[in-house]
């Protein structure tokens, strides 16, 4: 046909089809491995949990010490007390060991409890003082009643408080006990970047998610060091 010519674009831009070609292959692998890495990433974060705001616990009526337990006042004029639900998520599964028996006085700031995990110990404090009435012994026979239901049947002590109103004067209740908590998972994240480096740099994976989001139970696989850098920062106030 007279003014047609014939092109053969397979040898005209041969090496932009083969360059293509090849981009292709290679990519398709790299993101299979990448979407099997962030699925696996995914079922990770599904079996292990995230620690965040919206997982935590906070009941309104609780008064919330600043050492991480609680105290709640019955209509019979005994108060209950206990762990907060945010040390809780951090422990995770640990054993508790009783102090005190029923009919002992304790001060507010007196220990009464311990957290125990493989060897490492975090320390409880009374939140106010009183005379011990009754002790809750499923809370101590089993570590996951406490957590499934911390300010209800899980309970540690109950107390005839002596000096309620003096003792909860600073406590957090309400409002005040959730914007608190939410500082308290800020403040412990710069708490685990300064410890870790400080004890044991390579843990990191083992409490910061990617995105860097709390691991639920991020406290229970650190070393000793790391706890009793924890006492001191948390619970001893």
């Amino acid at each position: 046909m007279e003014g047609f010519t014939y092109n053969n674009i397979f040898q005209t831009k041969g090496i932009e089809y083969i360059i293509i070609i090849v981009f292709l292959l290679l990519f398709i692998p790299f993101w299979i491995i990448v979407n099997k890495q962030k699925g696996i990433t995914e079922l990770i974060q599904k079996s292990v949990g995230i620690l965040n705001a919206a997982v935590l616990r906070i009941p309104k009526g609780i008064f919330y010490s600043k050492n991480h337990t609680w105290a709640f006042l019955e209509k019979s004029g005994l108060a209950e007390v206990g762990i907060d639900d945010w040390l809780l998520h951090l422990t995770g599964n640990a054993k508790l060991k009783q102090l005190k028996i029923a009919g002992d006085m304790v001060k507010k700031g007196e220990l009464i409890t311990e957290i125990i995990n493989n060897g490492k110990v975090l320390r409880m404090y009374s939140p106010i003082s009183g005379k011990i009435q009754e002790i809750n012994p499923l809370a101590y026979d089993s570590l996951q009643l406490i957590s499934d239901e911390p300010y209800t049947d899980g309970w540690l002590y109950k107390l005839e408080p002596t000096n309620w109103k003096a003792d909860t004067k600073l406590f957090y209740f309400g409002n005040e006990a959730k914007n608190w908590l939410n500082q308290e998972l800020t403040r412990f994240k710069d708490f685990v970047s300064i410890s870790l480096s400080e004890n044991t740099p390579l843990a990191s994976m083992v409490v910061l998610q990617e995105g860097g989001e709390l691991l639920d139970h991020a406290l229970s696989e650190l070393p000793k060091a790391v706890w009793n850098d924890f006492q001191k920062e948390f619970l001893d106030t």
